[in-house]
């Protein structure tokens, strides 16, 4: 587990450059809703990223800083590497989101195009760091990222004045939030339950919680590109989901789609697909438990797919 002082002291650290995002109540549908699309990049993987560039030796950043990353991640490694004045380069798949492709380009960033999905080009990433020793910075399997988006659990902890609900549902691709907001947890007595989803098109943490291996997954095309690609062998993120989260389960694209459209319709809010899994889980049926926490983890969805899910019937 990553230590709770961790988070404060990340907390600390990125506070002055990220958004209080909005935590609201919907009474009808006995939900908690934290909106972190109206984080500055869209999304809160701003938050791990920023921790980690910013605790980085100045020798690192000289060095030049690599990743990979399907949109989200890599806005927020661009983001904070302008702050520091940092080199950045980023692998994403040639079928990576134009928005966010052309964000993370306007943020500074040299981003590099690699034929296939995620896992090929985080392969490409980690290659090219170490060929060139320069500094790698994962969008999940690292310490001070996870401790990064742990702060969105601190957050949300203070913004319910430490009357937690009992199930948090959050998104689950490489582990890097949900680890996180379990640190964030961990204190609690009783801890609430953990709820991880993600999508059948791409299962393979899923796999893993369940099968303890991802070697079998198939991947599909999903409207939840953030979460999608398998888990770096040996991350830090396998061990910790495997014990800390209550269960991991999945939800189909058209729930996914409806979820988007469902989010527009009642709170006026875009999300991505990677943030509407939670909401499809609720919507479906699938989380029972009252009062319980949906956490909305970015809104950079192609601005034309949304406006047709949205005018859907």
């Amino acid at each position: 587990m990553i230590p709770y002082t961790w988070l404060t002291e990340a907390a600390q650290r990125i506070s002055p450059y990220i958004q209080r995002t909005p935590l609201t109540w919907d009474a009808e549908n006995d939900l908690f809703l934290k909106w972190e699309n109206h984080q500055i990049t869209g999304s809160f993987k701003l938050r791990g990223a920023l921790n980690k560039v910013l605790i980085l030796q100045p020798w690192e950043r000289d060095q030049g800083i690599v990743t990979a990353s399907a949109g989200n991640h890599g806005q927020g490694v661009a983001y904070a590497c302008r702050l520091v004045g940092a080199p950045v380069l980023i692998f994403a798949s040639e079928h990576a989101v134009p928005a966010k492709v052309d964000a993370m380009r306007n943020l500074g960033a040299e981003v590099r195009l690699v034929p296939g999905g995620y896992a090929e080009a985080e392969a490409a990433g980690l290659s090219y760091a170490q060929t060139h020793a320069a500094t790698w910075i994962s969008p999940y399997n690292d310490g001070q990222v996870i401790a990064g988006q742990g702060t969105l659990g601190l957050e949300a902890l203070e913004q319910l004045s430490n009357t937690p609900p009992s199930t948090w549902v959050v998104p689950v691709g490489g582990g890097g939030l949900v680890s996180g907001i379990a640190a964030a947890l961990e204190n609690l007595s009783p801890r609430p339950k953990i709820i991880g989803v993600q999508s059948t098109a791409s299962a393979f943490f899923h796999s893993l919680f369940h099968q303890g291996s991802q070697a079998e997954v198939i991947e599909l095309p999903s409207l939840a590109d953030g979460l999608s690609g398998p888990v770096e062998q040996g991350s830090v993120t396998i061990p910790i989901v495997q014990s800390s989260l209550d269960d991991l389960i999945l939800v189909k694209e058209e729930q996914i789609t409806s979820a988007i459209r469902f989010a527009w319709r009642r709170y006026h809010e875009c999300i991505e697909g990677s943030a509407a899994v939670t909401l499809a889980a609720v919507l479906a049926g699938k989380i029972t438990s009252k009062a319980a926490l949906c956490i909305f983890s970015g809104g950079n969805i192609q601005p034309e797919l949304h406006r047709a899910i949205c005018l859907q019937d």
